[in-house]
């Protein structure tokens, strides 16, 4: 099985991955590992070479569940997935997960970058923009895999689908 999914910052991705992941036993990558280089300290991009080498690794296993933003370079990833799970729920609730998500990494209550009132201010303003503005150009790069995609608007939605018996 292998299964892509996306969606914006504070939308639920990484725990709908880790919940797939526990459940089928598959390994779970999340872009941003394969985006950002940490070696030289944060924010520094990975070398577009290492980062297609090291997305390649992934999919060349029979098995995987990748989650992030990124969609203009997973192209590949879209064509491979068997699923893909796109996190389209409303601006409340994500602009509430990154605020929680920022005040208990402050309180050292969730491991996680270290953010400063800027950065989260910056990560909400562009996650604005990714709402508004790539998740159109998203639904475009989908409409060519619209019989393997599943557009999930809730909490609800995604928490159906890591209880169903099969995806």
């Amino acid at each position: 099985m292998k299964i892509h999914i996306i969606g914006c910052s504070g939308s639920g991705k990484t725990y709908f991955a880790k919940a797939l992941s526990k459940k089928y036993k598959i390994s779970h990558f999340d872009l941003d590992d394969i985006q950002w280089d940490h070696s030289g300290g944060y924010g520094a991009k990975m070398p577009v070479e290492k980062r297609t080498e090291l997305l390649n690794r992934i999919l060349e296993n029979d098995h995987w569940i990748i989650e992030g933003v990124y969609y203009a370079w997973v192209g590949r990833c879209f064509e491979d997935a068997d699923k893909i799970f796109v996190l389209d729920l409303p601006k409340r609730i994500y602009i509430y997960r990154i605020l929680k998500r920022s005040v208990k990494r402050k309180l050292g209550l969730e491991k996680g970058k270290k953010e400063t009132l800027k950065s989260v201010y910056h990560l909400l303003k562009w996650t604005n923009t990714f709402a508004s503005n790539s998740m159109v150009e998203i639904k475009k790069m989908l409409s060519a895999y619209s019989e393997k995609t599943v557009w999930l608007h809730s909490s609800k939605d995604v928490q159906k689908v890591v209880q169903e018996e099969k995806i």
